[in-house]
């Protein structure tokens, strides 16, 4: 909390510096001069720069530093050093000097003043110096020389001005009156002389534009006649030119009528000649026409004749063609005609012989079907009857079981004998076991009544002779299974295999083990 207090502190603080800042921050123009005072001994001065006021201990005051106007009138005649009282009006251009020291000199005279007060504040003292200027000179030297009558006004009046501060820029003389109008008498000889001079210069240019115009006239009447003297003998010689043009050109034209005529008359004899000649010639061509066309009817007549000749001929020609042509078709119609009969033929042999094929292949299907059926009835009681006889195995067992435990004795016996006392045992229930097994094996087929075997490969009657070796393994199994003893092997056991290879023996002798070497 306390760290939020002083952090908010801090920013007021800034704040309130920077408000400060912009507030006491004060620059000076370049027309003004900013004075600084009450602290220090010396007061400060800002010329077009900027510093910081420090409140209730400084003070800021101004002084314009721009161009003052001051009229200067005298208000009185002021007599000349030739004792002529004249009036005189001007106009000065002042300002504060542009460095510290005026400007400190200034501030003590002209402090927080306007431009109209300032110039009001030394009208008296420029009044004052140019009247002791007008009494230095003569009336004639200030009325034409007025360029120096300021200068020495600006001269007389610049040390005064430097003491309070300022410099005076430009001094113009406005006006120069006197209350007699010497001025005016002054200038009388010269205005004289001026328009003696400007009538004089006036005659001589009236008297030169008369001769001028004179000698105008007479070189203007020269030149016309001169002119005009040309223009007559140019129409002479033009007229001349135009006769002897007109007789030349009647001679020619003469010349040319003359030799038109000439050419007129050859141009009818050369027509009446080529008029005969082209009768003439029409003759002849007349007459040639008649014997063109002469041998033009016997052309036609001779072309009559061959055309209808060789019309007979193509008509001959034609019909052979026609005949022949026909003769092609109809033997190509008939050998197409074989050809379709052969390749109906054929299609149909082999449409025969995919219908015997496919009827073969549905009889077999149905045969699959059948022996598949009988495959499968003949395995479901298969499959029941070794279920039975597991079941009465089962029951067969647990009664013997009951009866070895009965007859302990016998039971051990049996065991001191191993496989040839399960044999025995075997076989004195053969008469209970062995003909249920082969009455349950028998039983699937008794039921079968005729069995139509459908094929072409041979073995079709595999599906159904393996059933009964299928069963009679279950049954071993079953056996094996409860007793341990393989059925299989003891069934063997009088073959040569057995005995040589296998090594099977059955007879109780301990010192041969039953089963595989």
């Amino acid at each position: 909390m306390e760290t939020t207090y002083i952090i908010a502190g801090g920013i007021l603080l800034i704040a309130l510096l920077i408000i400060l800042s912009i507030t006491l921050y004060v620059k000076a123009p370049p027309s003004t001069a900013f004075i600084l005072s009450g602290v220090r001994k010396s007061p400060r001065v800002l010329i077009g720069s900027g510093g910081f006021k420090i409140p209730f201990l400084e003070r800021l005051d101004k002084v314009f530093l721009g161009q003052v106007t001051v009229d200067v009138k005298t208000n009185k005649s002021v007599p000349t050093h030739d004792f002529i009282n004249v009036n005189v009006d001007a106009v000065c251009k002042i300002r504060v000097i542009p460095d510290e020291t005026g400007t400190r000199l200034a501030a003590k005279n002209f402090l927080n003043m306007t431009e109209e007060e300032m110039a009001k504040q030394v009208q008296d003292s420029l009044e004052g110096n140019m009247r002791e200027v007008i009494g230095a000179l003569t009336l004639e030297a200030i009325n034409t020389n007025r360029d120096a009558f300021s200068d020495e006004i600006q001269k007389k009046a610049d040390p005064d001005m430097r003491k309070l501060g300022l410099e005076i820029i430009s001094c113009n003389i406005q006006n120069v009156t006197d209350e007699n109008g010497l001025i005016r008498d002054l200038g009388a000889d010269n205005t004289y002389a001026i328009k003696k001079n400007a009538a004089i210069t006036k005659a001589n240019a009236e008297r030169d534009i008369a001769i001028a115009n004179q000698e105008a006239a007479k070189a203007a009447n020269d030149v016309r006649v001169k002119t005009e003297t040309e223009i007559a003998e140019r129409n002479n010689e033009l007229a001349i030119k135009q006769a002897d043009l007109k007789q030349v050109s009647d001679t020619k034209r003469a010349v040319a009528d003359a030799a038109y005529e000439i050419e007129k008359q050859e141009q009818l004899k050369t027509i009446n000649i080529k008029t005969v000649d082209a009768q003439i010639e029409q003759t002849k061509r007349e007459q040639v026409l008649s014997e063109e066309k002469i041998k033009i009817k016997e052309n036609q007549l001779r072309a009559e004749v061959n055309a209808k000749a060789d019309a007979e001929k193509y008509e001959k020609q034609v019909i052979s063609d026609a005949n022949k042509y026909q003769t092609e078709i109809n033997a190509q119609a008939a050998l197409e005609q074989r050809k379709r009969e052969a390749e109906a033929e054929a299609y149909m042999a082999e449409q025969k012989a995919l219908a015997i094929k496919a009827k073969a292949d549905a009889d077999k299907y149905a045969a699959l079907q059948e022996a598949a059926g009988i495959e499968a009835k003949g395995k479901a009681q298969a499959t029941a009857t070794q279920a039975n006889l597991e079941a009465e195995a089962a029951g067969i067992l647990a009664k013997g079981n009951a009866e070895a435990e009965a007859k302990e004795r016998l039971a051990e016996a049996y065991a001191k004998f191993g496989q040839v006392a399960v044999i025995d045992m075997l076989t004195k229930m053969n008469e209970r076991v062995l003909p249920v097994v082969a009455e349950n094996i028998a039983r699937p087929m008794s039921t079968i009544k005729d069995v139509t075997i459908y094929g072409t490969t041979g073995n079709e009657m595999s599906g159904v002779s393996q059933n009964v070796p299928t069963v009679m393994k279950q049954t071993f199994d079953v056996v094996k299974s409860v007793t341990g003893v393989d059925m299989a092997d003891i069934m063997k056991s009088n073959t040569i295999d057995a005995k040589v290879n296998r090594n099977i023996n059955i007879d109780g002798d301990k010192d041969v083990v039953v089963g595989v070497k």
